[in-house]
């Protein structure tokens, strides 16, 4: 027999085995590792249980409810009222407008001036953003009564009114730096100064998400009251 060829045989041999020795120690490996892991995964579940059961989470999570609850039919209520949207209402409305909500935006306006459609179209992106405020436009052609009660020289002309009161205007762009060019969140900045809105916070467009599906719960529990009384 070659002694070359014994040679290499139990060479092979002898690596073989340590191959074979090598894999079982990394399948005991693995499956260590997995059991660590689902052991993990079990305390994680009695962890989470322990919170679940925790009293004064329950009670953190049930005043969050209860005020989201709350945000939402105030929500629900602005809308009714018109707030959410930028519209326009007539002379005979105007009254009922003004006084009929805490805060109100209103623009006086001439269909055929340039800049009034400038100050349309930022009004028109802060009325959804600032729904606590009620943001309306009044032809001023259409409206001789209240633009003269009222003083309305210059177009556009916008009067903020709290609880039906008129508390400040915006003449023109004097306010806006004069020029055409004023960019919508500079209008908010300056209507935040005069307090006839208020800065949106980070966390609101979390809690948009969060009144979104308390709203729904909302309606279940309406719906469900609906039906006890009905009974």
């Amino acid at each position: 027999m070659d002694p070359n060829a014994v040679k290499s045989t139990l060479s092979n041999l002898a690596f073989g085995n340590v191959m074979a020795a090598a894999a079982r120690d990394y399948q005991k490996e693995m499956l260590a590792h997995q059991k660590a892991e689902a052991s993990s995964s079990v305390n994680e579940e009695v962890d989470l249980d322990e919170l679940m059961d925790d009293p004064e989470l329950e009670k953190l999570h049930a005043d969050r409810i209860a005020a989201l609850k709350k945000e939402v039919e105030k929500r629900e209520e602005w809308k009714k009222k018109g707030h959410g949207e930028y519209r326009e209402i007539t002379e005979g409305d105007f009254l009922g407008e003004v006084t009929g909500s805490e805060k109100v935006i209103c623009h006086f306006y001439h269909k055929e001036f340039y800049r009034c459609k400038i100050v349309d179209k930022h009004l028109k992106s802060l009325a959804p953003k600032h729904i606590d405020t009620k943001f309306i436009k009044l032809d001023a052609e259409n409206a001789p009564f209240f633009v003269t009660k009222l003083a309305v020289k210059t177009l556009p002309c916008v009067i903020l009114f709290r609880q039906g009161v008129g508390v400040d205007r915006l003449v023109g762009f004097q306010d806006l730096g004069g020029k055409d060019d004023f960019t919508t969140r500079t209008l908010e900045v300056l209507l935040i100064k005069k307090g006839i809105i208020a800065e949106k916070k980070d966390e609101d467009d979390e809690d948009d998400e969060y009144l979104d599906s308390t709203r729904r719960v909302v309606r279940s529990s309406t719906i469900a009251g609906s039906d006890s009384d009905s009974e």
